[in-house]
């Protein structure tokens, strides 16, 4: 199993940039797929979900109506759409895959596959 994370960058405040998790090995429409973002000396904190079933979107309150979350299953990837990009999103961006009930998607422990960061830096 395989996510690749791709499309970090540099951007000016105000400005977008598009995240890509690519999967192998497992297929996004049976998982929900998170990703998460950490800055340095910050906590990991989980800006956007998408689970298996239905499925639903979860956002933290820090990026909700700025960032979209969604899924192409043809491609078996998952996208992070971020609008109206702000210094604080700063970070390096994971995205991680958890295989339990869609009840679960809060849990931390119970994302099992993660795929390696991608930085995003946001200028003023």
């Amino acid at each position: 199993v395989q996510l690749q994370a791709s499309g970090g960058g540099s951007a000016q405040a105000g400005g977008s940039l598009r995240l890509s998790c690519a999967a192998s090995g497992l297929d996004v429409r049976l998982y929900t797929v998170a990703w998460f973002r950490q800055a340095p000396g910050k906590e990991r904190e989980r800006v956007a979900t998408i689970t298996w079933r239905a499925p639903r979107t979860y956002y933290a309150e820090s990026v909700k109506g700025r960032f979209t979350i969604s899924r192409d299953n043809a491609k078996n990837t998952v996208y992070l759409q971020m609008n109206n990009l702000k210094p604080e999103d700063t970070a390096a961006y994971h995205c991680a895959a958890n295989g339990y009930s869609d009840s679960y998607y809060r849990d931390l422990d119970k994302y099992t596959y993660w795929g390696k960061g991608t930085l995003v830096t946001v200028s003023s």
